[in-house]
């Protein structure tokens, strides 16, 4: 079949089938040229995230740290979560509202 053709036919043929082979060998088989751009594009939006968790977890730790061995954070967690107050010297004041059922 290929002798009955033409010269240049022949040739745009050949032509045709190395370029479809350029391509099936760039964009073809499992991974190609875009699913590896989109590995990377992805590759980097979870080590962006890794990095901003990694963050976190630091800050956390420090935080720990802290409420473990700082006397002054363990003292205003227990002024302000707990309310507790130091000694005789210090008075506590709570202020609540009366309550729905007590205006009737």
């Amino acid at each position: 079949m290929a002798s009955e053709l033409p010269r240049g036919v022949r040739r745009i043929f050949w032509v045709a089938v190395a370029a479809g082979g350029v391509l099936f060998a760039v964009q073809g088989g499992e991974f190609g040229t875009l699913d590896l751009w989109r590995q990377r594009r992805d590759r980097k939006r979870i080590t962006s995230g890794i990095d901003s968790l990694q963050h976190v977890v630091d800050s956390l730790k420090n935080y720990a740290a802290k409420v473990q061995h700082d006397p002054a954070t363990q003292e205003r967690i227990a002024r302000e979560v707990f309310g507790m107050v130091r000694g005789n010297k210090e008075l506590l004041y709570r202020f609540a509202s009366p309550r729905d059922s007590a205006r009737k």
